[in-house]
């Protein structure tokens, strides 16, 4: 009894030392990509109009490789998205006689959540993991140091492009895959033969719209754009990093900012929710 008593105070004791040190570990982690962030954005802020010959090229950059070449693939996720929430939902509401709800379904599921998010993913999967290579093999092989030595800040001239380039990014991106996805579902739903005009399907979502989604959603894409570059950078630079520490430090970031995400969607819903209370009361 004494003994089994003891094996569970030791599992016990050994239990809450890995707890502690998860929970210390994730303090300093999340301290140290705070202060991180607080550079890159004094840096973005400060020195946004240093070197602009030279940096102003590089964002726009940026902008082609996270925002342009991601049009193909973003507009046939938009394309699938309308099929199967907008083509399904539309003759369904039609048929159980909601057609006047349509639009705020489409607003609620399309502009609010879905479209955010999945652009937001599209851009991480397809370029996050591209910039923490990039950045952890200059990192590995001595190329930051490189550029320090020769007085150009890396913050400055590694991060800052690709911190803006990836924001206007997803903005753009969360616009056009909202777009494709209304007219595909609509598409969808036409050759179903549902019984809606256009101008009555478009006008029940403008309809519903207000001033505050389009501000949300620019809030919300752009807070996505910063939080994964800001992550992947920081998995890229703030370390030393060998080459067989790149996977690992790439993988690391992934679950990171999938993580981050997830929470800055959680908390747009309350205050899509409170918003919506504000405007009932």
């Amino acid at each position: 009894m004494e003994n089994t008593v003891a094996s569970e105070a030791s599992r016990l004791r050994r239990f809450s030392n890995w707890g502690s040190r998860q929970a210390l570990g994730f303090g300093e982690s999340l301290h140290s990509l705070g202060a991180f962030a607080l550079i890159a954005l004094g840096v973005t802020v400060t020195k946004f109009r240093v070197s602009s010959r030279v940096m102003h090229p590089l964002i726009v950059r940026e902008i082609h490789r996270f925002g342009v070449q991601l049009l193909p693939i973003t507009a046939f996720f938009g394309a699938a998205l309308g099929l199967l929430i907008v083509g399904q939902t539309v003759p369904l509401f039609s048929q159980l006689g909601g057609r006047d709800h349509i639009g705020m379904v489409m607003v609620t599921v399309v502009v609010r959540e879905l479209g955010p998010l999945a652009a937001a993913l599209l851009v991480l999967v397809r370029a996050g993991t591209v910039i923490v290579v990039e950045l952890g093999t200059a990192r590995a092989l001595g190329e930051v140091e490189a550029l320090e030595a020769l007085g150009i800040d890396p913050v400055h001239y590694l991060v800052v492009p690709r911190l803006l380039g990836m924001m206007i990014a997803v903005l753009a991106l969360t616009v056009y895959l909202i777009l494709v996805a209304f007219g595909a579902g609509y598409l969808f739903a036409f050759l179903q033969g549902m019984p809606l005009q256009p101008a009555d399907y478009f006008g029940q979502i403008a309809g519903v719209l207000r001033w505050e989604d389009f501000v949300l959603l620019a809030l919300k894409t752009i807070t996505f754009g910063f939080a994964i570059a800001v992550i992947v950078c920081f998995e890229g630079l703030a370390q030393p990093l060998r080459l067989e520490d790149v996977p690992q430090a790439t993988t690391r970031a992934v679950g990171r900012c999938l993580t981050t995400c997830v929470l800055v969607d959680a908390l747009f819903i309350v205050i899509y929710l409170y918003l919506d209370l504000y405007r009932f009361w």
